[in-house]
């Protein structure tokens, strides 16, 4: 691992929420086009087969609760620790909350677990991986979602959050300018099936109306948002920041009313 260290022109990453989801296709994609990645997340099964599809590439694994500073301390300590340098954090881990009950029936509890997860975690990592950041004159993608803009019933704590992700992201990016480039993807519907730790993939069916509905044709995939995040991490986008990049096929341009 020390000739890693030395490796100063190895770009690495900390992608949290890494292990499933659009968080995996971005670790995937990162680390097929060469960078170090460190997966930061908490579900213990998704981060044993990360370890396992990914043997042959610089990956570490890290258990961390983003929404708490001493382990989002310790993953960036432990990311400088072993790869040396710090190029890219992405801030992709998030959770959704109760989507049943309605606004009265929100508990306090459950709506701070979601804004301590998705957007003090922002906070959280961003504060502890800026200096390292600063000195690699790196770049920062943080996560929202189309939710930030349009809502469903019972998403109050989700749509916060991922509103909240949308401003701190063009706050970061003043005060962490010019050394530190800070952006937002906003994805719409991803099918994450096939991206989800086993027991959990492959349960969603997707219908001819699903796809045909978004104007581009198709529901989106990990993919999609795993080459905009590595194109808005590279220098061809130095001239790019705090910017929301919405990725959702259409579907936020288009007007929907009942006939």
């Amino acid at each position: 691992m020390e000739s890693i260290r030395e490796d100063k022109n190895l770009q690495v990453a900390i992608v949290t929420g890494g292990a499933q989801g659009i968080g995996r296709g971005i670790t995937a994609h990162l680390l097929e086009t060469g960078y170090a990645v460190t997966v930061a997340d908490v579900d213990t099964q998704a981060m044993e087969e990360c370890r396992d599809l990914f043997s042959s590439g610089h990956l570490l694994v890290l258990k961390t609760d983003v929404g708490t500073e001493p382990s989002a301390r310790a993953c960036v300590s432990e990311t400088i620790r072993t790869f040396g340098h710090l190029d890219a954090l992405v801030n992709n881990a998030g959770i959704a909350g109760p989507h049943t009950c309605s606004l009265e029936d929100l508990s306090l509890a459950d709506w701070e677990k979601v804004i301590r997860t998705n957007l003090t975690g922002v906070f959280l990592m961003t504060r502890h991986a800026a200096p390292h950041l600063r000195s690699a004159r790196g770049a920062i993608v943080n996560m929202a979602s189309t939710r930030a803009l349009q809502s469903e019933a019972h998403t109050e704590a989700y749509s916060a959050s991922k509103g909240g992700v949308v401003a701190l992201t063009h706050s970061m990016a003043v005060s962490l300018g010019p050394q530190v480039r800070v952006n937002c993807v906003s994805p719409g519907w991803i099918d994450t099936s096939q991206w989800k730790r086993k027991g959990l993939s492959g349960l969603v069916t997707l219908r001819d109306v699903d796809h045909q509905q978004h104007p581009a044709g198709r529901v989106g995939k990990p993919e999609d948002i795993a080459e905009l995040v590595r194109y808005l991490l590279s220098p061809a986008a130095s001239f790019i920041t705090g910017q929301n990049f919405i990725v959702d096929g259409g579907m936020t341009r288009k007007m929907i009313y009942v006939e």
